[in-house]
């Protein structure tokens, strides 16, 4: 007899980042309730109504579990989340981890290093896990592209931004996060590389005698590497279309060229561009 064939079925794209935030929640609700059965629940629930931080937990917790609207999809493997979920989690958390290290950094000026690493110990470090999920929360719902860059399949990221051609209609979607920016025709883009600035005339050197012994420039190299970093370069992908009488020359995105895959992605994407 044949056996049946056997398969596996893969889980979605994103349902690591959805199962991830609901195990943080149930951990963060988990840890609620320990608390509450040390207090009194009569009393604890007194004193959540009386605190605007508790409710603002609540909420986090809530939102984290239910996961409005959350579902792994094929077409969005980075972003199972909608947009305003993504951004609200990312908003609460931020206040939360706030609140989290201004409470811990005043107790520790209050009460010293002593108090802070033994109120760790009996808090079995929860005193540093807190933070730490409010910032792992963050850190899920940054900004990113819709999906990675994959050349052969002509889909690229820069940034937060995401672009897709189709070869076939000579078409191209432009979407920011998991928001569409729109439909364009591939053969009307362009990417526009920042310009390098050119350096300006220096000054004469004056011949005047020196009265400090020589020192290397290392005060040159650092003022350009800070100056490099507060202004990076970004590229823009750019519309220009004929046919739209007033307002061709248009800019889609402005991204900022943060890492190599940026950069790579921005030159494969030219490349493409230009084979259209």
């Amino acid at each position: 007899m044949a056996r049946p064939k056997q398969t596996t079925a893969a889980p979605a794209p994103g349902a690591g980042t959805v199962f991830a935030l609901r195990a943080i929640g149930v951990v963060l609700l988990a840890r609620w309730a320990f608390s509450m059965s040390q207090m009194g629940y009569l009393s604890s629930l007194r004193a959540m109504t009386s605190s605007p931080w508790a409710c603002l937990n609540l909420v986090l917790i809530f939102l984290l579990i239910v996961l409005p609207g959350a579902k792994a999809r094929m077409e969005r493997p980075l972003h199972p989340l909608p947009q305003w979920l993504r951004q609200a989690l990312r908003f609460i958390a931020l206040l939360a981890f706030g609140f989290a290290v201004f409470s811990v950094g005043a107790f520790v000026w209050a009460a010293g290093w002593r108090r802070f690493v033994h109120a760790l110990a009996e808090s079995n470090g929860w005193v540093a896990v807190g933070p730490a999920l409010y910032a792992v929360v963050m850190w899920i719902c940054r900004p990113r592209a819709l999906w990675r860059t994959n050349i052969a399949a002509r889909r690229f990221a820069i940034g937060r931004y995401a672009i897709s051609l189709d070869p076939v209609t000579r078409t191209a979607m432009v979407w920011a996060e998991s928001r569409k920016l729109g439909q364009y025709d591939a053969r009307e883009l362009s990417v526009k590389w920042p310009m390098p600035r050119e350096p300006g005339p220096s000054p004469a050197p004056m011949l005047t005698p020196s009265t400090h012994p020589p020192t290397p420039s290392v005060q040159s190299s650092g003022v350009a590497r800070r100056s490099w970093l507060a202004r990076r370069p970004k590229v823009e992908l750019l519309w220009d279309s004929p046919a739209a009488a007033g307002h061709n020359r248009k800019t889609v995105f402005r991204a900022p060229l943060a890492t190599e895959g940026d950069r790579n992605a921005a030159r494969a994407l030219d490349t493409t561009l230009h084979q259209v």
